[in-house]
């Protein structure tokens, strides 16, 4: 700051301009602001292209912008020119050398789709003005990413609707019946709550709720796919019309990463694959790219909360001293993947697999993965591990990572299976009555109690035991038929013949929930989930009766 020497006989500054105490401090304090203002645009400003044209060289400015402004996605020649199941890191080296060539002042070079190296116009890579160059070639515009929908559906293995089997009298009617059911379901929410997030059926009218930002018509995403493979084609087109003209992107409120990914985003890509129709592929795109914002972090971690509006993001308020949640940000990686896939964007892909690059380098106790995970630190919070609530989808998106990729994300795999194996050895416990459960662990210490959402582990096993090593296919199949008895055992224990939220195996109990708190059931699916795989796998006619049981309570 400017000192100015007081001269004899002359007042103090900024006595000198006749100020009083107040217009002093008020003069003092905007001085202040302004000084606060040049250093804050000097350092801290993002770093601008436009910016830079103050400070830079006319020529420096102009290789800085040439940086800045190139695309995010790879063009469309060399995104072709990709192989399907590339290393995800493979977008990124092809950004790494357009840039590379923006800096050099070169023309960057393309992959055509037949192999070759082509060179890009003189035009488009940006040559100097002022050269004695030839003359710029036109610019050449590149045609736009496009996924071919049509070569995909042309390798399905079987029909997306129709039956293959099942057609004896029983099956028959019972199929009826779940469709009935559904029916019923889509009616009374089209009645009194269409367009609303749920349906209150006591009360019969429409609930909003605050988890997905101000987004409308969670069941009606949620169920586009359903209807469409039962073949309720009259509820589809009154779903498909919702999301032409009513469902409405540009919100401004705290929504759950977690579960708007799940069910809007996942619901969306779902029904664009099952018909093809461009409006699903577009709606989820176009979601996807407002979820970005929740990896903005020091690790690169994605915060549970965000504002679909400004794109704000923090941590759950409940949360463990900030901490992200292994379920959300493990819950992402599918629904990511085929973002970038749809849309020739690697970011999607780049932000997933970031998040495997964390978990891979930090050390696991035990080899688990505790449920809280600090976004700024990379370091576990907690060493609370489950199987059940806040863990359980990440295993899961594991191994249907490893099947997704045509069983060539052998990271997924190894992950999987060293997860576990740890799972195994430190928290699958035998109660005195022969049942077998997933107990959660805190610290080292056993809380021998297993929640509903850690039933859906008797399918997953199962659906990893086909693809395990040939001496432990067999030991894993009967793991999961005995985790998923158990669960069946907590259903069939109860006076309601419906499972709990939660139940233990300690003081003589077993498979039942001996707190108030746990005593309830909210239309979790985790149970027959199992029931559906391990009938998959097994045909064991029981899995089949087990599910109708629920079914008939």
């Amino acid at each position: 700051m400017l000192l100015l020497r007081k001269l004899p006989g002359m007042p103090g500054w900024p006595a000198a301009l006749g100020l009083r105490l107040p217009q002093k401090f008020l003069f003092l304090l905007f001085l202040s602001g302004l000084l606060t203002l040049c250093f804050g645009a000097l350092f801290l400003l993002p770093d601008s292209s436009r910016f830079k044209r103050l400070f830079l060289p006319r020529r420096a400015a102009a290789a800085a912008a040439g940086d800045a402004d190139l695309p995010r996605s790879p063009p469309a020649a060399a995104a072709a020119a990709e192989p399907r199941h590339a290393s995800p890191a493979a977008p990124r080296r092809l950004r790494d050398k357009l840039r590379a060539a923006a800096r050099l002042g070169a023309p960057p070079a393309h992959t055509s789709a037949g192999g070759s190296r082509q060179q890009v116009q003189p035009g488009e890579g940006g040559a100097e003005a002022g050269t004695d160059s030839a003359p710029a070639a036109p610019r050449q515009t590149r045609a736009p990413f496009r996924f071919d929908y049509d070569r995909f559906r042309s390798r399905l293995r079987h029909p997306v609707l129709g039956r293959r089997g099942g057609d004896e009298p029983e099956t028959r009617a019972r199929r009826q019946k779940i469709k009935e059911m559904m029916k019923f379901a889509w009616d009374n929410y089209k009645r009194y709550a269409f367009g609303e997030n749920e349906l209150r059926p006591l009360t019969k009218n429409g609930h909003i709720g605050n988890m997905f930002g101000g987004l409308r018509g969670a069941t009606i995403v949620d169920a586009l796919d359903t209807l469409y493979i039962m073949e309720l084609g009259e509820e589809f087109q009154e779903a498909k019309s919702w999301v032409e003209k009513s469902f409405d992107l540009n919100v401004n409120g705290e929504a759950s990463l977690f579960e708007v990914n799940i069910r809007y985003v996942g619901g969306l890509l779902t029904t664009y694959y099952l018909t093809g129709e461009e409006v699903f592929k577009n709606k989820a795109l176009e979601l996807g790219e407002k979820l970005l914002p929740a990896f903005n972090t020091p690790t690169g971690i994605p915060r549970g909360v965000i504002n679909l509006g400004s794109g704000m993001s923090w941590s759950w308020g409940w949360a463990s001293a900030g901490s992200s949640i292994l379920a959300e940000f493990g819950t992402l990686h599918l629904e990511f993947l085929h973002l970038t896939e749809l849309s020739g964007n690697p970011v999607f892909t780049e932000k997933v697999m970031n998040i495997r690059k964390v978990l891979n380098r930090i050390e696991k106790p035990q080899g688990l993965y505790p449920n809280f995970l600090s976004p700024v630190t990379g370091n576990w919070v907690q060493h609370h591990v489950s199987v059940g609530g806040l863990g359980d989808s990440f295993y899961e998106y594991l191994i249907k990572s490893w099947l997704m990729s045509d069983k060539r994300d052998t990271e997924a795999k190894k992950m999987y299976n060293d997860a576990l194996e740890a799972i195994e050895k430190h928290l699958v416990k035998k109660s005195a009555g022969g049942l077998t459960y997933i107990a959660e662990w805190r610290g080292g210490v056993l809380d021998h109690k297993m929640g509903h959402l850690a039933c859906f582990s008797g399918g997953m096993i199962a659906l990893g035991a086909e693809q395990a090593a040939e001496e432990k296919k067999q030991h894993y199949v009967d793991l999961a038929a005995e985790i998923t008895h158990t669960c069946h055992e907590s259903y069939a224990r109860s006076d309601t013949k419906l499972g709990p939220e939660a139940f233990r195996f300690d003081s003589g109990t077993e498979a039942m929930a001996t707190r108030l708190s746990e005593r309830y059931y909210i239309l979790r699916p985790e149970v027959v989930e199992s029931y559906m795989y391990m009938w998959r796998l097994t045909h064991d006619p029981k899995y089949r009766q087990w599910g109708w049981e629920v079914v008939k309570v």
